[in-house]
Order: structure tokens, then C-alpha cells, then sequence
């Protein structure tokens, strides 16, 4: 995806420090420390004015390799709660940027509101029209199911065993992740299944959706906030998805639902529940379009052009 923008991509050695137990947990400093000598090499050939992090453990031999050669560095805080990876970086930023008010504490003077950047392509299109591009009904209601990225086992699962109920009532759109895909190639009314979207399609996806049932992710929460629809949530257990959800539940922007606890028929009552009620869904809307702040492509654009 990075390189079919005309984005140079260089890939490095990547571990990880798990604060749990596993063999990795040997071999991985060995693979934070092989990309922290890739990423001194590729700064000192590429001579970057600004290193950018949104986390991941990736990230730390980068910023820290940056920091060594005086490189600025910005760090975006997505998520409600810090992950391990920025709290390692945020020493060595200049700013960090945050998507929520409550995360301005975590990181003192250095951290700036900002709300989440937001990918372009979000634009109003008529519903005939990006219903006809994905080959289904516009007068019957459509739901967006869509596990992350890659994909998600569990929730693909969940709608496997519940799409003879929801093709009863509405249309799916599923997008079930590459590597996903084979079993899930079913031939039934009204759902569609997808193994991936580009950015472009996945706006388009969106857009058509009345519905959308989710992982916690910050990227497509922005993007539920940015077009005010109506969601059900699934985060990754015992993951800072969760914490993202938490957020949502209690603003009541979002349904959120535990999967360690979900069946396939829970999920088809609460998917049928939210189509029915009309006040439910322009609650949720309303208080999703609400949640995250909006311009933050504009604001972080302002803090680089300032840092550069």
C-alpha cells in the first residue's frame, strides 16, 4: 500500500518486550538491536528533517536510532491508553500529538490535542451509485463487517454461523482478511465477502454502510466518528482495544460487545436491534460524530510544518 503511493519502504528487523513470558522474549532483543543498527544506516543515508511514529514496536529502534542523530521526532498517540512502545519514545519527541483530551496527561507539556488524522477519499457520493459498485440493494439495509487489517478468526466465525439470520434482514458486506478468505467464499443471498479492501474501496464500503460491527481499532473508530454511523464493536480481548471501546460504550457512541462472551445469536439480535431502532442509531451517530475531535489532519500538518 505504501509503495503504490511512490513512498520509498524500507523494512527492518522487528522484536518486541512482552511483559509476559515467551521464548521470543530471548531472541527479540537481538531484533530490536539489529533494527536499531538498520534504522541508524537508513537515517544516515536518507537524511530524513522528521521522523514520524503512531507506535508499534517497530517504531522504537527508528526513533531511538533518530534521536542519536539529532533527527526531530513526532509521536502520535492514538489509542484512549498509551501502548508500551510510545511510553519508550515519548522521551526522545518533540511533540506528541493525542486523539483524546483525556490523553494530555499522560505526556505533560510535549502533548498537543489533536484529534486523529482521518484518510482522504471520505467523500459524499450518492448511495445508488457505490451501491451499485458492490453489487447490492439499495433499499435493503447493508452492514460493513470488517475484523481489523488482516482480518479477524473470531468474528469471521461469529458470522459464519449467523448469516442465515442477518441475509433474512439485511445485506453484508464482509471483509474477512487475506489469509481469511477461502472459507468464508460462500454463495447467499445478499452477503458479499471480500478479502481486502484498498483505502479507496474501503471509503466507498463506509460510506454504503448503515451499519458497521468492528474491531477497536483507532483507525476505522476515526473514520465511524468522521461519517457518524452507527457501530458495534467487538475489540480484541485483553488488548488497548478494549480500553478504545470502554470509551465509546460510555459516551454512548458505540454498542460494545465482549467476544469472549458473544454467540452468533446475541450477535444477530444486537445487529437486528440497531437496524430496527431508528432513535438508538441517531443516538449513536450523533455521539460517535462527536467523540474524536475533527481537522487533525490540518493541526498535525501545522505542528510539522512548525517542527521542520
Amino acid at each position: 500500500m505504501v509503495e503504490k503511493e511512490s513512498i520509498k519502504f524500507k523494512a527492518i528487523a522487528n522484536g518486541k518486550l512482552r511483559r509476559y513470558f515467551s521464548l521470543k522474549n530471548f531472541i527479540d532483543p537481538l531484533l530490536i538491536m539489529i533494527g536499531f543498527f538498520q534504522s541508524l544506516a537508513i537515517i544516515l543515508v536518507w537524511r530524513p528533517n522528521l521522523i514520524i511514529s503512531a507506535g508499534s514496536f517497530v517504531s522504537v529502534p527508528v526513533v531511538w536510532a533518530a534521536w542519536v542523530l539529532r533527527v526531530p521526532i513526532l509521536i502520535h498517540q492514538q489509542d484512549v491508553c498509551p501502548g508500551l512502545a510510545n511510553k519508550l519514545m515519548a522521551p526522545f519527541a518533540e511533540v506528541i500529538t493525542v486523539t483524546f483530551e483525556e490523553s494530555l496527561a499522560d505526556y505533560g507539556k510535549k502533548a498537543v490535542w489533536t484529534g486523529n488524522p482521518v484518510r482522504q477519499g471520505l467523500t459524499e457520493n450518492s448511495k445508488q451509485k457505490i451501491a451499485n459498485s458492490f453489487d447490492l440493494s439499495e433499499d435493503i439495509p447493508i452492514v460493513l463487517i470488517v475484523g481489523g487489517g488482516t482480518g479477524a478468526m473470531a468474528i469471521n466465525e461469529l458470522i459464519k454461523k449467523s448469516l442465515s439470520e442477518l441475509t433474512k434482514f439485511c445485506q453484508i458486506i464482509h471483509i474477512t482478511g487475506k489469509d481469511k478468505f477461502k472459507n468464508y467464499e460462500l454463495r447467499i443471498k445478499n452477503y458479499k465477502c471480500i478479502k481486502f479492501l484498498e483505502a479507496s474501496e474501503m471509503a466507498v464500503a463506509l460510506r454504503l454502510a448503515d451499519v458497521i460491527v468492528s474491531r477497536g481499532g483507532m483507525g476505522l473508530l476515526t473514520e465511524l466518528s468522521y461519517l457518524g454511523k452507527p457501530a458495534i464493536l467487538i475489540p480484541l480481548p485483553d488488548s488497548h482495544q478494549e480500553d478504545n471501546a470502554l470509551l465509546f460504550k460510555e459516551k454512548e457512541a458505540a454498542i460494545v460487545l465482549d467476544q469472549k462472551e458473544l454467540t452468533a445469536d446475541d450477535l444477530v439480535i444486537k445487529v437486528k436491534e440497531l437496524l430496527d431502532d431508528k432513535e438508538l442509531g441517531e443516538k449513536l451517530s450523533k455521539n460517535i460524530g462527536k467523540i474524536i475531535k475533527k481537522g487533525a489532519n490540518e493541526k498535525i500538518i501545522k505542528i510539522i510544518e512548525k517542527i521542520i
